[in-house]
């Protein structure tokens, strides 16, 4: 990457630039970041989106799912027109259009134990948005065997949860610390089960991205061995500690 930033990169990105905790310094490696999103849906929307936004270098974006109607009212890089059509082609196209100096890469598939590996050895940081726990607790283990960074999301009703994770350090928990119970049913999970309001989402989702900004950027306090539990309509969040077992 070059040493400074060109006159287009000043003007798109001078609202952040001018941050004290971001500057150039910060801005230049947000540019250099590489991070895949797992799951274009309520939290891969607006996760994705706040990070082309702000400049990542690339993005990942993988799901296998189509565009339905129930998807709408919640998954904000979606519209009335792109039903039918596959998630990671409609939001490639459309972040694209909001930074095309971002390189999006697509993957047209489920995250599962044979294609893991290959795909996010080579990114950075891992934001997971899967609605089930196989595949949560799937990217968890991979990403503490590849000592990776990893910013998981859930939500249901009006409330969210976010967990953070570093695990270039050895003392950091993982989700398995915090969800103790061999058998953990997916429903808490379920947007169809419990329902959840569009706003959660949007609101849940763009943390995420903000918390992996700040990662990459080694800025403010992280959520360390800590989870972050939202509740939007009493307004309360507060964090909750767990231990590494």
């Amino acid at each position: 990457m070059k040493n400074s930033l060109n006159k287009s990169q000043i003007e798109r990105f001078s609202r952040q630039l001018v941050l004290k905790n971001i500057g150039p310094k910060g801005q230049k490696k947000i540019l250099s970041s590489k991070v895949l999103v797992v799951g274009v849906g309520g939290l891969g929307c607006p996760a994705a989106e706040s990070l082309v936004r702000a400049g990542i270098g690339t993005i990942g974006l993988i799901d296998n799912d189509i565009v339905n109607l129930s998807n709408i009212h919640r998954q904000s890089l979606f519209n009335s027109q792109d039903i039918t059509k596959l998630k990671v082609n409609v939001a490639a196209k459309k972040l694209k259009e909001i930074n095309p100096l971002t390189k999006i890469e697509t993957y047209k598939s489920r995250l599962s134990e044979k294609n893991i590996e290959s795909i996010i050895k080579n990114y950075e940081i891992i934001i997971d948005g899967s609605d089930n726990f196989k595949t949560k607790f799937l990217i968890n283990d991979f990403c503490i065997k590849f000592k990776k960074k990893l910013i998981t999301g859930a939500i249901s009703k009006f409330d969210g949860h976010i967990f953070s994770f570093n695990f270039e350090d050895k003392k950091t928990a993982s989700l398995k610390d915090f969800y103790q119970e061999k058998e953990i049913s997916d429903d808490i999970l379920n947007c169809e089960f419990d329902g959840v309001i569009g706003t959660t989402a949007s609101i849940i989702g763009t943390i995420l991205a903000n918390e992996s900004l700040k990662m990459m950027m080694k800025i403010g306090q992280n959520l360390k061995n800590q989870i972050l539990i939202v509740d939007l309509l009493n307004l309360n969040f507060r964090k909750v500690k767990f231990k590494k077992k």
